[in-house]
């Protein structure tokens, strides 16, 4: 039987892999139902369709995103995931390559039920506007 921090590691591998193939509702679906994710200090999303249409916000802007896992962090009920966000902007063709990071509180059914996402907003931006 795989211990808690197989499981929450394949957990991360799963949703990494639904973000590459695109999928709002795989994505999602590594939350609870109630999860609230907040990225950057930014508005709260709660529950799965929040976070189903920001992921199909990036999937819309960036068609042929990549979202490559770097490193993860595991200890509990709580797990650090740190990536790599690889695309290219549909309506401009601009090139964009930042790491961000999550740090999720899992629930004992070992989903995300609170999520603080981090990227570098100004280097996006600024990857945007080069």
């Amino acid at each position: 039987m795989p211990s808690n921090i197989e499981k929450i590691q394949n957990i991360v591998n799963t949703h990494i892999d639904a973000w590459c193939r695109k999928s709002a509702t795989d994505v999602a679906a590594s939350y609870t139902e109630d999860a609230c994710f907040i990225i950057n200090h930014g508005e709260p999303m709660n529950g799965h369709q929040d976070i189903a249409d920001m992921v199909s916000g990036f999937c819309d802007e960036f068609p042929d995103v990549v979202l490559r896992l770097d490193n993860t962090f595991i200890a509990g009920h709580h797990a650090v995931y740190v990536w790599t966000f690889q695309g290219t902007q549909v309506n401009t063709g601009k090139y964009v390559e930042f790491q961000g990071w999550e740090e999720w509180e899992l629930d004992e059914n070992l989903k995300v039920k609170s999520s603080k996402g981090w990227f570098d907003a100004e280097d996006y931006e600024r990857q945007l506007q080069a």
